[in-house]
């Protein structure tokens, strides 16, 4: 399957799918020593981003989540790439700082949104999960250039 993205931040991701219908805020939300997701309120809480092609709605949060991103990387323990459905600025600085690749705006989704008319939070619910679902926990790989 082939879906067009808009690239945020170029290179080759390839790694198992985490699927997250919440945003995460880099700053709080994640351990940059191990990867974990330490969010008591999130979905993913306890599960590890290190070298997972991880997609989130978006980010959220602090300025300095960018830098957190940055450490993640440093430390090896951050994704391999990340998929997003709107990448807001903390988030796309965080992955071209630290080299991650990064791409946002799935075409499947917007095309589906526009086709059924639906919000995006309904996109939210009823796509990520519903198409992605099957690919959770598999090998993906995606090239941006």
């Amino acid at each position: 399957m082939r879906i067009k993205a808009r690239s945020i931040s170029k290179g080759i991701g390839k790694g198992k799918l985490l699927v997250s219908n919440e945003p995460i805020s880099f700053l709080g939300g994640i351990n940059s020593e191990t990867g974990e997701i330490v969010d008591m309120d999130h979905e993913l809480r306890g599960f590890c981003i290190k070298d997972k092609v991880l997609f989130i709605p978006s980010g959220k949060g602090s300025t300095v989540g960018s830098y957190v991103m940055f450490q993640l990387k440093k430390n090896n323990t951050g994704p391999s790439a990340i998929i997003c459905l709107n990448a807001e600025p903390i988030i796309a600085t965080g992955a071209i700082m630290s080299n991650i690749p990064m791409v946002d705006r799935p075409s499947i989704i917007i095309n589906c949104r526009i086709i059924l008319g639906l919000k995006l939070m309904d996109i939210l619910v009823k796509l990520s999960y519903s198409i992605l679902k099957s690919f959770v926990g598999t090998d993906i790989c995606f090239l941006l250039f």
